[in-house]
């Protein structure tokens, strides 16, 4: 954080702070309290986890994609009411075999579309 410019460590915090007033008004889709709370606990465990482990980042892009990433996550839980990352849509291993290049083309491929709400998520998880 300390090479942050002070209106780059502000939009941090500031996102950082958004979430836990989200967490705080968070309604599940299904209105059960049990599951409000579970999906509560779940946005500020997520959010605390992924924000001390990017705390170190200094490079200006990967601090830029971190915050593209947090903005993209909020927007499509607020927009589906589900707090958790939504998957991408690709075939586990296709038609690929277990080994070679037709493999590696694949994981390949599967890296590249990724969306960006998703890049941190894999590490954590």
């Amino acid at each position: 954080m300390n090479s942050m410019t002070p209106v780059t460590r502000q939009e941090v915090l500031g996102l950082y702070r958004k979430i836990f007033r989200i967490a705080k008004k968070w309604q599940s889709a299904s209105g059960q309290i049990e599951e409000t709370i579970k999906e509560k606990e779940y946005i500020i465990n997520e959010a605390q986890t992924l924000f001390r482990k990017n705390k170190n980042v200094t490079d200006p892009k990967l601090i830029k994609q971190c915050i593209e990433e947090c903005e993209a996550r909020i927007e499509i839980g607020l927009h589906y009411n589900i707090p958790y990352p939504r998957p991408i849509h690709l075939p586990p291993m296709g038609l690929a075999h277990k080994q070679g290049r037709m493999l590696r083309h694949q994981e390949k491929l599967r890296k590249i579309s990724k969306p960006i709400y998703l890049k941190s998520h894999d590490e954590v998880s």
